[in-house]
């Protein structure tokens, strides 16, 4: 009983980690706004960097990725020892080994819901991608490296953002399988992929009309406007 009371604090932690909304921080800080009334409306890095900068997009981006990261690492550590003491005799490793991936995976889609539902902005947020790198790298940095190596490139060659997160996350799932994770790494990473490119409809429907911005090129319009979040 203690031990699945403690899961559950386990659990809000890595919502309350990924609920921390660090856009919309970086633009009460700096400029004392609203970023969710600004450009495209979303605390995503991409906003940010059109409306506060390139060096405050890139701290956004890089808190949101260790929002992820900090929540797997909580977990391996927090959980062996939740089980440890709340069982009257110590864990052995295979029983680790069965039940950490297991509470890994309900973590790391607790971040993600937290990122894309945050409790401090109406249970709305972003759209969950660097935070999901950030989840894909602490699971396996291989996997990780992976996908935002394919982000990185469609970035370069195509300029639209959406599109390179959604590419990552198939690039993802594609490498996780591959990789011979275990079974829960690969459900979380499937289930997160989904998820990111579900948060992405609107901008499917603009890369369809062929109305989706580019990095760079012009400003964002009312509803427009791709996201690094």
């Amino acid at each position: 009983m203690v031990f699945w009371i403690a899961s559950a604090f386990g659990f809000a932690v890595a919502y309350l980690l990924g609920s921390t909304p660090t856009g919309y921080v970086a633009g009460r800080l700096l400029k004392g706004i609203d970023i969710r009334e600004h450009g495209s409306k979303s605390t995503g890095a991409t906003n940010v960097l059109r409306t506060l900068g390139k060096w405050p997009a890139l701290a956004v981006l890089i808190a949101d990725v260790l929002k992820g990261v900090a929540a797997i690492v909580f977990v391996h550590w927090f959980y062996p020892w939740c089980y440890a003491i709340s069982s009257a005799t110590p864990p052995t490793t295979l029983e680790l080994q069965t039940l950490v991936p297991w509470l890994v995976c309900l973590a790391g889609l607790a971040v993600l819901l937290g990122h894309g539902r945050s409790i401090w902005l109406n249970f709305t947020g972003g759209k969950s991608a660097a935070t999901g790198l950030g989840v894909l790298l602490a699971m396996s940095w291989p996997a990780g490296l992976g996908a935002a190596t394919a982000f990185a490139v469609t970035l370069s060659l195509f300029r639209i953002v959406s599109l390179s997160s959604m590419l990552a996350a198939l690039t993802a799932v594609a490498l996780v399988c591959g990789l011979e994770q275990p079974l829960p790494y690969r459900l979380l990473v499937i289930a997160g992929s989904l998820y990111v490119i579900l948060r992405h409809r609107a901008n499917i429907q603009r890369l369809v009309a062929g109305t989706e911005p580019r990095l760079g090129h012009g400003g964002p319009g009312p509803n427009a406007g791709p996201q690094i979040s």
